[in-house]
């Protein structure tokens, strides 16, 4: 009997991805206070080619030109962040009336064309004024988090309905305060990291808590995390019930892992493994701490890049599969495992309920513009190709899917890479800051307008 392919749902939704530090350059126009990333590349050494964010894209400048050319391609949700110290300066007292205006014009923009608007609290650039008092150290800073969350909510939350609180915390806390080669470029002892770890979770539960207490329309609250993603070398149940152990425990004294951050907010509590791991190390923590953290959201926001692949080793613990020689691999030399949007999504839904939207997706690769003045990357259509197949796939398994964010709009500042990865869907000359939309832009236009019946199978 002939089955007919699966179709998204019409209201999937479907979007692009950029931050506020990546893109808008700015650093220190209209009012706006240094974050930490300003000061980081500032630090001799501390980026590649010494390069910085000072203009980046400019989008802070351009964003009606990258309205329009996203409007043009068909992008149905733009995902952005506010930084924190464009619109408060000292990271709390005083706002900056230029910098919240900013956030106002491109809502409007985005919503003229018919794109909507995904808001992003925080994407790694904390104000270096509060960093000065202690930063996620201080026990203050839940609340000017909280605090800051309220200016947003208070003035766009009349025309934004789509919010996410924090993005990453596994990269900004581990390479920002453990590895030290993210802003603040710091390696503080573990306790202190435990401690900065709990206010961030705390920040998240407050910041809900502002968005449903004072939205002035239906809020639909998230974040964006990393899918640490685990995924079977066979669908034998045995390798699938490995990579669930080994994408669901806390294996190392780090904080590359997903339930230190997912199970607080779902389960409200810590994981015992990380607690018996972490030992001596943790801060006591009120129980009160947990129902802050344990606050409803709506979607589980992943950013899924590649997998790790898991087996079943002889007792039937999980064990890694070494990648083989020549195995493919992207610029930033990421692993291309497109099995990892199906497995991440279908694993993560089945332990916390919630539905799924990939909020990053995409590859840095070597694109240039060519003599015809295009930009062909075919490499970047292909990985997309094979990622959004295997998504689609966890699409017709059951898992409930509502939107998915290519990483990225356009090329642009790639933190400790400066300039150097391209990620973008369209190109930036950053001499000139001309954007030319790559073969890849072009590609997800068709497969926005097909729903994806476009994409072979």
């Amino acid at each position: 009997m002939k089955t007919e392919p699966f179709q998204l749902p019409r209201n999937f939704v479907w979007g692009a991805a950029s931050a506020a530090y990546q893109v808008e350059g700015a650093w220190d126009a209209d009012g706006k206070g240094p974050s930490v990333w300003d000061t980081l590349c500032r630090k001799p050494g501390a980026i590649y080619g010494g390069n910085t964010g000072d203009v980046a894209c400019d989008h802070y400048h351009l964003y009606k030109e990258d309205v329009a050319m996203m409007a043009t391609l068909g992008i149905q949700a733009y995902r952005f962040s506010v930084s924190w110290s464009r619109v408060l300066p000292a990271g709390a007292g005083t706002t900056n009336r230029a910098g919240l205006d900013f956030y106002d014009r491109l809502v409007d923009d985005l919503l003229a064309h018919k794109i909507q608007p995904w808001l992003t609290l925080f994407h790694w650039d904390y104000p270096q004024a509060l960093y000065d008092k202690g930063g996620w150290l201080n026990a203050d800073s839940p609340k000017w988090f909280a605090d800051y969350t309220r200016i947003i909510v208070d003035r766009l939350s009349d025309r934004v309905t789509h919010w996410m609180t924090l993005n990453e915390p596994q990269c900004f806390v581990d390479l920002g305060h453990r590895q030290g080669i993210h802003a603040p470029g710091v390696k503080l002892p573990f306790d202190q990291l435990l401690k900065i770890a709990h206010n961030v979770l705390l920040s998240h539960g407050l910041a809900v808590q502002q968005i449903r207490a004072h939205a002035k329309s239906t809020p639909t609250v998230g974040f964006a995390f990393v899918g640490h993603t685990s995924t079977p070398a066979t669908n034998s149940p045995a390798d699938i019930a490995a990579a669930r152990h080994a994408m669901f425990t806390v294996r190392e004294k780090n904080f590359f892992n997903n339930t230190w951050w997912a199970d607080p907010i779902f389960l409200g509590h810590y994981p015992e493994d990380g607690l018996q791991l972490f030992g001596k190390d943790m801060p006591a923590i009120p129980d009160a701490d947990f129902k802050t953290i344990q606050q409803p959201v709506d979607f589980y926001g992943l950013n899924i890049y590649n997998g790790e692949t898991i087996r079943a080793g002889a007792d039937g613990h999980p064990e890694p599969v070494p990648y083989p020689p020549g195995f493919p691999h992207t610029l930033m030399g990421w692993p291309v495992t497109p099995e990892a949007l199906y497995w991440g999504p279908r694993l993560f839904h089945e332990r916390y309920g919630v539905p799924i939207v990939m909020t990053e997706n995409g590859m840095s690769n070597p694109d240039w513009v060519a003599l015809d003045g295009a930009v062909h990357d075919p490499q970047r259509i292909d990985f997309l190709s094979r990622y959004f197949r295997e998504y689609l796939r966890a699409a017709a398994d059951g898992v409930p899917l509502h939107g998915y964010f290519a990483w990225s709009i356009m090329d642009n500042f790639e933190w400790a890479e400066g300039y150097k990865q391209r990620f973008g869907i369209v190109h930036v000359d950053y001499q000139t800051l001309k954007r030319t939309p790559k073969d890849s832009a072009h590609w997800y236009a068709n497969l926005i307008r097909t729903n994806a019946e476009s994409l072979p199978v």
